[in-house]
């Protein structure tokens, strides 16, 4: 118990700095939403947390913008009013990262320095640290497929950049998980189901990148079928090839769909599996969760994907996505250090 006690902070700690990695998503989010991700043309990891204090130095980041196609060919003649919003939305993204850094990296020297926490954890600790600097590095590379030959960033590059920001958040929560709960005697039945959930999940997230990254939600708005079809026109191309399930909207968004689908089977048959174990409570967090998200997500792409819904629908996706994690750890670790029973977990 005094271990327990001892490491509560970390753990507080440690769930703060999730929630400030899903806040990092969702502004993510918003920046693709409001077509504002390429308003910096340029990575400054020191000087650029220093947003344009004057007039002059408004205009020379607006001319740097209208060198690159996106200006030339989408936002022609934007004024720089007009800038300026889209401009804040990027900065205020890679402002968060920087405050994340920071937030992470002052209060791992004091723990460490308390000894709250061991070797391993901090070893642990500070390789979720440099992944999180090479996000940073990462982000730059997304924004910089945008700069030149495209109006817009690569879809993979997207993918890429959201998936490594999903593991930052995996580790953190289940680092958080494990600082608060005790070892189990034995591991779930469920634990290969509850991990193959998660894994489901996270793919699941990283299918709707490629939907935000050809902006597929604002197309083929129509539920069940695809604008009258099962399959969608324009699924596969004259000559199909795998990579066509990444280049279009059709198939991105029908992959996203699927997956959903899948999801919803694989979640309700694991509430029924767990029904009468120990971990019961958490499926049917997951269930209802998955429940309200689907939903949410159908009412997001009937609406055509207005800003409002689609940051609703990725928090939720984050949600679920923690639900997920709550359970596959608890099917190999027992409930909070509380002085209750691994039973009632």
């Amino acid at each position: 118990m005094a271990q327990s006690h001892r490491r509560r902070p970390v753990a507080v700690w440690l769930f703060v700095m999730s929630a400030l990695v899903a806040l990092m998503v969702i502004v993510g989010g918003a920046t693709r939403l409001t077509d504002s991700g390429l308003s910096i043309v340029e990575w400054r990891p020191v000087t650029g947390a220093v947003p344009p204090l004057s007039q002059a130095h408004w205009q020379d980041e607006f001319d740097k913008y209208k060198t690159i196609p996106e200006y030339e060919e989408v936002n022609w003649g934007m004024s720089l009013d007009e800038f300026k919003r889209i401009y804040w939305w990027e900065w205020g993204h890679r402002f968060l990262g920087r405050v994340i850094g920071f937030a992470f990296l002052i209060p791992l020297i004091f723990f460490i320095a308390t000894r709250r926490v061991d070797r391993a954890l901090a070893a642990r600790l500070g390789v979720l640290f440099i992944l999180g600097g090479l996000q940073g590095a990462l982000g730059w590379w997304m924004v910089s497929s945008g700069l030149s030959a495209r109006v817009d960033v690569s879809q993979y590059r997207l993918a890429a950049h959201l998936a490594l920001a999903l593991l930052l958040f995996a580790a953190l929560l289940w680092t958080a998980f494990d600082t608060i709960s005790a070892p189990r005697a034995a591991r779930s039945s469920l634990a290969p189901f509850a991990f193959a959930l998660a894994g489901g999940v996270y793919l699941q997230m990283i299918l709707g990148a490629f939907v935000a990254g050809l902006r597929a939600g604002r197309t083929f708005n129509t539920w069940p079928l695809m604008d009258g079809k099962l399959f969608p026109d324009g699924y596969f191309s004259a000559a199909p090839g795998f990579h066509d399930l990444f280049e279009t909207a059709a198939a991105s968004q029908f992959n996203h769909r699927l997956g959903a689908y899948i999801l919803a089977a694989a979640v309700g048959a694991f509430f029924l599996a767990a029904r009468n174990s120990d971990i019961a409570g958490r499926a049917r967090l997951l269930a209802f969760a998955i429940a309200a998200q689907i939903a949410l997500g159908v009412w997001t792409v009937l609406a055509a994907t207005p800003i409002s819904l689609g940051l609703a629908h990725q928090a939720g996706a984050l949600i679920v996505f923690a639900l997920a994690l709550f359970a596959a750890h608890g099917s190999i670790r027992s409930i909070l250090m509380t002085g209750a029973s691994s039973s009632a977990a």
